[in-house]
């Protein structure tokens, strides 16, 4: 019984341990340079990689979801998301800019399968880097670094803007809005999927009121933010309202929700060290360490999007001709314009 004890005291001490560690290397953001250093980190290391693939973004898994492989479920988003935003009619030579493209791994795929001129822009030097040494010659896709608060090409310049998580390192999401309009060319197609938080108001028969996050909501949702050098998620709705207010979108801004579609891809993440230990040879104790401390992190995500405290958010709007009014919102339900 003493022995018992003996190790169920050490285990806590270790696990509080563990705990402190985890909260004490927190990687807030701080500006666009942290997340740069972040980025170009994981890159150089080839963790993230070797794990998640050239896609380093969520999979889809269909709805109701079914079991597919990991790595296979990323490409497939891509093509999702390209009948989504109905890219697929779009012609071979079609321009795009596919903003915090990663090292390419989607870049890529629009290059090869679709025929378009892609351009794909990180603030990290280390991905653009990689990105162009995985990237065949034959392939008209090309890597800059840029920044997506401070476009460096001329309004008009795109037939398409693509981006896919790039949001939550958006630390004004108003600005990063107008970018990604800005750059598109009249009648061009905008098509975003991003992580997002729950809409933080909600109607009542007296008007808007305030829904503000809950006692369990706010410590996650801070974690979420410091973990991975995000200054905050926006909402599906306020996103909406954002674009439809840069007086650029013709028509409707329309809106969808892939939280089911894209939600086993946080434990299948996880998975990934299990069913490939070599892995753990590969880098060694320190990136065993390294990969074991992110663990926790892929669990808030998933709590997260499962509770409903974050949502998977598609956005699809098109460049009006010329100057227009505020557009309207289109989504799976109706929402006011001004529900942020």
């Amino acid at each position: 019984m003493n022995l018992l004890l003996s190790l169920l005291g050490l285990l806590l001490i270790v696990l509080s341990l563990a705990i402190a560690l985890y909260l004490m290397t927190a990687r807030p953001y701080q500006s666009a340079n942290s997340v740069a250093t972040a980025y170009d980190e994981w890159t150089e290391d080839g963790i993230l990689e070797f794990y998640w693939g050239e896609h380093i973004h969520l999979g889809y898994y269909g709805a109701p979801p079914q079991r597919r492989d990991f790595l296979q479920a990323k490409a497939d988003f891509v093509h999702e998301m390209v009948r989504w935003g109905g890219l697929d009619k779009l012609p071979a030579g079609t321009t795009v800019l596919d903003v915090g493209c990663g090292i390419g791994g989607s870049s890529r795929i629009l290059g090869r399968d679709y025929g378009f001129a892609v351009t794909g822009i990180t603030i990290s030097p280390g991905q653009v880097q990689r990105a162009q040494s995985l990237t065949p010659p034959e392939l008209n896709v090309k890597f800059q670094v840029d920044d997506a608060m401070a476009l460096s090409f001329p309004d008009a310049s795109f037939d398409v803007v693509w981006s896919i998580e790039a949001g939550p390192h958006m630390p004004d999401k108003a600005v990063f809005a107008q970018e990604l309009m800005r750059v598109l060319k009249p009648g061009g197609v905008l098509v975003v999927a991003d992580w997002n938080q729950r809409d933080v108001r909600a109607t009542s028969q007296n008007g808007n009121r305030q829904v503000p996050l809950n006692g369990w909501e706010k410590p996650v949702m801070q974690q979420l933010l410091d973990q991975w050098s995000h200054p905050a998620f926006s909402s599906i709705e306020g996103f909406a309202e954002l674009l439809a207010g840069t007086g650029f979108v013709a028509g409707q801004v329309t809106t969808a929700d892939w939280t089911e579609q894209t939600l086993p891809s946080w434990l299948d993440s996880i998975w990934q060290g299990i069913a490939r230990p070599k892995g753990l040879v590969s880098f060694g104790v320190a990136g065993f360490i390294k990969s074991l401390r992110e663990v926790p992190t892929i669990l808030l995500m998933r709590l997260a999007f499962g509770a409903g405290l974050c949502r998977f958010g598609m956005f699809r709007a098109v460049r009006a001709e010329g100057g227009s009014e505020p557009a309207a919102i289109s989504t799976a339900r109706s929402i006011p314009l001004g529900q942020i």
